[in-house]
């Protein structure tokens, strides 16, 4: 059995807080803006097409007001 994309898992972490927070990809990356991420990039993060950096987790992180290691909790 081989394992999932951890891309992929990541990206689906990332929208479940997300929505939790009832927050649109938009939303998400208005409060990430003073990061420097922008709302496509938040997109392609959620469908596991980035390879995200660490420095980028933090960004996202503080966009969603979470621990950046709650975004990478689920990653094994």
């Amino acid at each position: 059995m081989s394992n999932p994309d951890r891309r992929v898992v990541f990206g689906k972490r990332v929208r479940e807080l997300r929505e939790e927070q009832n927050l649109s990809q938009e939303r998400l990356a208005e409060l990430a803006e003073l990061c420097e991420l922008l709302r496509n990039y938040v997109g392609g993060v959620e469908r596991g097409e980035r390879n995200i950096s660490l420095l980028n987790i933090v960004k996202l992180a503080h966009g969603l007001n979470v621990k950046a290691a709650k975004l990478v909790e689920s990653i094994r």
